[in-house]
Parts: structure tokens; sequence; C-alpha cells
């Protein structure tokens, strides 16, 4: 299939120049062996653009620019790493060992995504191979980390040993290694300096699965439960829901075109969730993920990097052409339509729990998943003891939190006390609302960020706390997301109260999301000052828990009332949108 098309038979406007540019990269080379060789602090556009398939995007801190026009200093440049960890796992070893690296080349903290993996930040160009080759010396990788290509590959990291978690967990594993660019770019510019490998010269025959333009955009999969969506798999450009019958997964649920993305003012662009294409077993999962994958490669508009995410296909086209399409000229064979299945639970994973072979985890709640030492809270510190002490592996969540996995009974005493002198406080402590709330890294590192959101949202949920424990919520299971900017790394849409960066200080609230994740919310109020967030949810949460049915949720009693009615309650106007600027999209 021609990879310029974007309908069935219609060709597409003119390609981006970020196409020529991988295009004529050599599989992924480019230029950047001859940068990383030069002594400067940062690299060409183009080669910014192309070591994002290596798993780094170069970034500058912006915190530095206040001063910069004082003083007349130029940009400081930094580069963020992000690990490829399907489903979250890693031993003891490894995990010590990016400790390490942070320490070594980045700002002492290690920040965990809320896709299950790992950043570094703060890492300079010219420590950038070296940090690079210390992942790689663990057996990680950072490789698809970031770019036109699969990303990492979600699935629930809870080491329950149920065969039904066994398996989404090795199948995570078997869809990352099938979906890897074969590229041998990415081992001559990190780990074997200037060797280039045969490939750096073929046409053709490269990559066989991507093709030499590789994808029109990023792609996420994830592997879910009924029971326990705690990946959100419907926010998946690629979601497998299991379908289970006593006990074992019979096949899965084929979710494709979800993806939280927009852009404001673009009515063109909104966030979408992922709609039930087919149903495959779970020997056919790995090939179903290449189908799908080689669908938006060839379908996926490579004019408009804005909308070139494969939820606009979906969108476009509808689910029953995209069925027809997939059926027919990439899965050869006629589709099974996708069983009746319904997502009834999240699992945080907080806590002490049994494994079920005579072991322990401790999940712990990493707030908006920053593991730093800071004031009497030394949550490194106490982590890595724990892991250096008990040889405990690890596992990150979606949630941006970790667990502790494989712990005698007979250490959780020492263990409970590690964390008390570490300042580390019991997920049982905390708040419902802190345990539900994530947020992106936003500024100082992302260069795409408009507001404040990792450093915001603590003190935001510091000020919801209190309000709902005077209106007697405070056992309320409420999600709250917050990014600083519409691309909704942090999943906003979904969640019951999304706030996103608008404009420096002020944000687009929105209400009405589900923790489940099978709904999206709607724009509740625009350009809302950081300080009057609260004063607004405040008098919403008073009427919900005045008027809310027996057992409703704060999301379903806002979709019940409605956004007309929840501005009535809060005493403001009705938000001005048109097509794109709600939750979800207008037909």
């Amino acid at each position: 299939m021609s990879t310029d098309q974007t309908t069935e038979g219609t060709e597409a406007p003119k390609r981006s120049g970020f196409e020529g540019v991988k295009e004529a990269s050599r599989w992924l080379r480019g230029t950047l062996a001859e940068e990383l060789a030069q002594p400067t602090d940062h690299f060409s556009d183009d080669a910014k653009n192309l070591l994002k398939f290596h798993g780094s995007y170069q970034q500058e801190d912006r915190d530095a620019r206040k001063n910069r026009a004082k003083t007349g200093v130029s940009k400081h440049y930094m580069c963020m790493i992000r690990l490829k960890l399907p489903g979250g796992k890693m031993n003891a070893q490894q995990f010590l060992a990016m400790d390490a690296l942070s320490e070594q080349y980045g700002n002492s903290t290690l920040r965990f995504t809320t896709r299950q993996s790992i950043q570094f930040h703060y890492i300079l160009k010219s420590n950038l191979r070296a940090t690079i080759r210390g992942i790689n010396d663990t057996l990680l990788s950072t490789l698809g980390g970031c770019g036109d290509v699969n990303r990492n590959v979600m699935a629930c990291p809870a080491p329950l040993g149920d065969p039904v978690r066994k398996e989404m967990q090795q199948l995570a594993g078997e869809i990352a290694t099938h979906l890897a660019p074969r590229s041998h770019a990415y081992h001559d510019i990190w780990l074997n300096g200037e060797h280039l490998s045969p490939d750096a010269a073929q046409e053709e025959g490269v990559e066989p699965i991507y093709g030499k333009v590789y994808l029109p955009r990023k792609f996420k999969i994830g592997l879910a439960l009924p029971t326990d969506n705690c990946i959100d798999v419907h926010a998946q450009d690629l979601g497998f829901l299991a379908v289970i019958e006593n006990g074992r997964t019979i096949g899965y649920n084929v979710l494709v075109g979800g993806g939280m993305g927009r852009t404001h003012g673009n009515a063109n662009t909104f966030p979408h969730l992922g709609q039930g294409i087919c149903f495959v077993e779970p020997n056919e999962v790995v090939a179903a993920s290449e189908a799908v994958i080689k669908f938006f490669r060839d379908h996926g508009n490579r004019a408009d990097r804005k909308r070139a995410r494969i939820k606009y296909v979906v969108h476009d086209w509808g689910v029953e052409k995209v069925r027809e399409v997939l059926a027919r000229d990439y899965f050869g064979k006629p589709i099974r339509l996708p069983r009746d299945v319904t997502i009834t639970d999240v699992d945080l994973h907080l806590g002490w729990h049994p494994q079920g072979d005579g072991k322990w985890f401790l999940g712990l709640n990493v707030e908006n998943g920053r593991l730093k030492d800071e004031g009497s809270l030394r949550m490194r510190a106490g982590v890595r003891s724990i892991v250096q002490q008990f040889n405990a592996n690890v596992r990150l969540s979606g949630q941006q939190d970790i667990l502790l996995c494989d712990i005698e009974t007979a250490s959780r005493g020492a263990i409970d006390r590690l964390l008390s002198e570490h300042g580390i406080p019991r997920p049982e402590n905390l708040s419902m609302v802190r345990k539900w709330s994530m947020a992106c890294p936003a500024i100082p590192t992302c260069g795409l960020a408009i507001s404040e959101s990792e450093r915001a949202l603590p003190g935001i949920v510091d000020a919801l706390e209190p309000e709902l424990k005077e209106l007697g919520l405070e056992n309320e299971r409420i999600s709250i997301r917050m990014t600083g900017c519409p691309n909704g790394c942090a999943r906003p849409y979904q969640s019951e109260i999304g706030i996103v960066g608008r404009s420096g200080d002020k944000y687009m609230l929105f209400l009405g999301g589900s923790t489940l994740g099978y709904r999206l919310n709607e724009t509740f109020q625009d350009l809302v000052p950081r300080d009057k967030v609260i004063p607004l949810l405040k008098k919403v949460l008073g009427q919900f828990k005045e008027c809310r049915t027996p057992g409703e949720s704060f999301g379903d009693y806002c979709t019940r009332m409605g956004i007309e009615k929840l501005c009535e309650i809060a005493g403001v106007e009705k938000p001005k949108h048109g097509k794109g600027e709600k939750g979800e999209p207008e037909a």
C-alpha cells in the first residue's frame, strides 16, 4: 500500500517536512554521530528530531529563561532520556543502575511516566552517549522510547501470579520486541562508536514493518483486564482488552484509535477513545499489532502532524470501513466482531499485597512520578535502601507509582521501619484524591508546556483535601489529572477533573470523565486562574454531596447534570466552544 494516503484510493496532500528528514536519514542515522562528536551543547533541528527515535528529546531549562535577558546567556540545553520498559518491569540491579545514572549524569531524580517507563532529566549533550550506554549495559534500552514508532507497551504490572496477568505481561514484551525498529543505527551511534552497519547504505528492506519513513506519528499499545483497567486501555492507539472465561483469557477485544492529544483553537484536533474493531485469540495478538501498525503506516496523515494519529483515521473513516480495510489488506481473513465486555474497575495496586507465591509486593504512591529526596520526604533514598537490602524487583504503574516486588514475609517489618525512617507515607494514610492525582512534567523541562503542572498539582491537591473533608467526601474516589499543555500526556480528558494548561497561570477545566477510563469529560470553564480552580470545584462538589444518587461517582454525577447545569451551580457562564473544543469531537 502507498504510504502517502489518508483515505482509501485518495492521494494525500504534500508531505510534511519531517517525512523527508526520515526518508533521507539512512535509517535513523542522519548526522547524529557527527554532531555527538562536536563540542557543542545542542543538536541541529533535523538531528534533534531523529534523536527522538533513539529515546531522547533535546530540551531547554526554561527556569533559566528568567535571567537570560539580564545576563545575555544563550539557552541552557539539556536532554531527556526515556526507557523502553514493556509492562514497567525491571530487576533490582537494573533499577539501582538507573538510580546511579540519575545521580551521575542527571538531576538526581528519576521520573516515572504515565506509560510505565523512566525518564532522566537534565542530561547534557556531552553525557548523552555515556548515559545511554550505561542503560544498555544493564540490558535495558531507550530505542523507540520516543519518535514515530511503537512506544512503550503497557500492561498491568501487578505480580499476582495469575495466568491472565502473566500472559499480558509476556505479550507486552513480545509486542515490544516484534515492533522495535530493525535498523542498526542505534547500536552504531550509541554503543559501537563510529562503526557503521551495512544497512546504512541499503535502500530497502531494513524496516519490513515500518518502511523508510516509519510511521506518520507516535503509536501506543496497552493490554488490560476488564476488572482492572489500570493502564487506560481506551487511551491507547491500539488496546487489547482481555476476554476472560473460567479464569483464563480466551482472547482480546482489539480497540483502535485512542489518543489524548489536541491543539488549543484547532477544531480538527480532539481526544478520542479507542473503538472496538475485532476479537483475536492470544496467539494472534502480535500479528494483529503488526497489522494495525501497517494500516496506520499506509493510511495515516503524513501532511499535517497535528492530525497524524490513527485516531483521526478511525474517526474520519468510521469503524466499519476500518474493519473492512484491515480484514482485506492486513489481516488477510474475515474479522470476528468484539465480544461483549465491560470495564468494571481499576486497581492502583498500592499497599501490601500477597503475590500468591508466598512472597509480597508493596505499592508506593510517588506523587506525580518524581522519585526524589526533598526535605523530610527522602523517597528516593528510601526506595533505594529497600531495593538494595531486600533485592526487591521493581515494576512501575500507569499511575506513576512503584511496586516493590518479591519480598519475603519476614522482611515486611523492616521495610515498614525504613519507610518511617525516610518519611515515606504509607498509601493507606494518603487521601483518595492524592492517590488518584497525576501530572505531566511540564515546565521547566518540556518545551511544549504552556503552564505549570507537576509543580502545581500538589498545591491544588493540598487545597482540595480539606474541602473534601469538610463535605464528607474524603473517601470518594475522584480522579484529578493535570497537564501543562493540551497534548494530554497525563490523560486529563478521561479524568473526573481535568486541568489543562491554557495560558501562563490559566487553565481549562474539564469535568465528567470516569476513573474507569471509558468516558471522556467536557469543558467546564476556560482560562481559569490557578487560584480560582478550587473555589469553582467546591461549588460543584457541594451540590454533588447533596444531590448524588446512591453510589453515584463524581464523574457520573457531572455527566448526568450536564455542563450547562454545572455552570449554573457554580455561578458561571457556560463556555463557548465549537467543534473540537469539547472533551469529545462533535460528529
